[in-house]
């Protein structure tokens, strides 16, 4: 189904280098709109990063899937099932923290009803005294 090389003359990179070349500029890219999605504070622009983000993840992995059954790819080493379920754990810890950390600031803010416990500072400027 693919050729060796690009080119007749085998002065192109060979296709399963370019492949390689394009599933890491894919890689790179969907981390880039993640990064920017995170960034963004409009929603329209944050809603277009998402898409994006999406739209590069599913082609990166369908490329992968490509490569994979074409044995243009090998995958390293299974990972034991205990250190996946550790990872996932403290992901979901974390994941939990930061959504209670949100939680109590978005209370805190809510209520503005709370008084400063210091008084409110007066600029000395205008002030005769001070001219």
């Amino acid at each position: 189904m693919y050729s060796q090389s690009l080119s007749s003359n085998g002065s192109f990179m060979q296709e399963q280098d370019l492949l390689k070349s394009i599933l890491a500029d894919l890689r790179r890219t969907s981390r880039e709109y993640t990064t920017a999605t995170t960034e963004a504070s409009c929603p329209m622009t944050r809603r277009m990063f998402t898409d994006l983000t999406n739209d590069t993840l599913r082609l990166q992995g369908e490329l992968f899937n490509l490569m994979q059954q074409n044995n243009m790819y090998s995958v390293s080493a299974k990972a034991l099932r205990q250190d996946v379920d550790k990872q996932l754990q403290s992901a979901q810890q974390a994941q939990q923290k930061c959504q209670q950390f949100i939680q109590e600031k978005n209370t805190q803010n809510s209520s503005y009803s709370q008084a400063p416990n210091v008084p409110q500072h007066q600029p000395n400027y205008g002030n005769p005294y001070y001219m």
